[in-house]
């Protein structure tokens, strides 16, 4: 890494930090220092460990940011929080996007589940705004691009509501919208035809949960998976349901999904409008429920950004890249 100098030719002032609490300082630091080291090597800081103390030199806005989040990190080191490498890649995020923002405020907020010691939190401010607005609204739709969270965070609570009784059953659906390959190519019945775009709901339930006890709760109709087509003519009264994939319904199959709502249920839909399947010049249900519900009392929208990406940092990148280049390209549509 190299250090930035100044305009006189002068190295900047280091930044020298301690820290009184050994453990939750080498859970800060992690094994062989690679915190620090990916700290550094993503903001372009010098960063130096003595003790108990880090100095960080850089240019001063990078080097505040990584003080700021070294500071943040251990005081959530200090409260018993594993700080790893996705930690630190969250608190760059976080706190890039919104200095003012409170790295322990977002990741306090989270999802007990009794099937394991390990709770399911919140690692940006709008996946915070996400969970909460899952506790007290009837419909949330969350919009953004793959890897922010939408499904997982969704799936965690239904869970949660679920195990706790607040709901009886858990109903998983989403369209099979064929993505370049014919469903009657195929093999098997119906149901194996579908299953393939199913998966993503079983490995995001397998993933909160054991694979043995998902399948019971399965077999005994507490938790179904299915396509959004078996939805029509029902009723869903104690349910918590999510659509995902929803930028791959048409219009009349979002109507049809958001009035099977009953009492005593929450539906969840999410999507990512930049991804859909759905024929050229078809519009999106997703897209068209964004604009005609976004006032209407008891639904609530979350919207999701590169920010939020919990994946590859250069995932982030590779949005904002297509984001660019689909802002560019209605630009020119506008122009002609």
């Amino acid at each position: 890494m190299q250090n930035t100098r100044r305009k006189d030719g002068r190295k900047n002032s280091p930044k020298s930090l301690t820290f009184e609490d050994m453990d939750a300082f080498m859970s800060l630091c992690g094994r062989h220092d690679e915190n620090l080291k990916r700290l550094g090597s993503r903001l372009g800081v010098e960063v130096r460990v003595r003790g108990n103390r880090v100095s960080l030199s850089g240019a001063d806005g990078p080097t505040d940011l990584a003080g700021s989040i070294l500071g943040q990190l251990y005081e959530l080191a200090c409260k018993g929080t594993s700080i790893g490498i996705e930690e630190v890649d969250r608190g760059i995020a976080v706190l890039s996007n919104d200095p003012s923002a409170s790295l322990p405020d977002v990741m306090n907020h989270f999802v007990r589940l009794p099937v394991t010691d390990a709770p399911v939190a919140a690692r940006s401010p709008n996946q915070q705004k996400y969970l909460a607005a899952m506790t007290g609204n009837e419909v949330i739709i969350a919009i953004g691009p793959a890897g922010t969270g939408k499904t997982f965070l969704a799936m965690a609570t239904a869970v949660s509501q679920l195990l706790n009784k607040t709901v009886k059953r858990i109903v998983l659906t989403r369209p099979a919208v064929e993505a370049g390959e014919r469903l009657g190519f195929l093999p098997g019945d119906l149901q194996e035809k579908v299953n393939p775009y199913l998966r993503p709901l079983y490995d995001a339930l397998y993933h909160i949960m054991d694979v043995e006890r998902g399948n019971r709760l399965m077999a005994n109709g507490q938790i179904e998976i299915a396509p959004l087509a078996f939805m029509r003519g029902r009723t869903l009264d104690d349910s918590f349901v999510i659509l995902d994939e929803a930028q791959n319904c048409s219009i009349d199959q979002m109507k049809m999904f958001l009035t099977r709502l009953g009492y005593n249920s929450r539906a969840v839909v999410t999507g990512d409008v930049t991804q859909t399947d759905l024929p050229a010049g078809r519009q999106s249900g997703l897209e068209h429920a964004h604009r005609i519900l976004n006032r209407v009392p008891g639904i609530v929208f979350c919207e999701f950004d590169e920010q939020d990406v919990m994946r590859h940092p250069v995932v982030r990148r590779i949005i904002r890249a297509y984001a660019d280049e689909r802002r560019d390209r209605r630009s020119e549509e506008v122009k002609h």
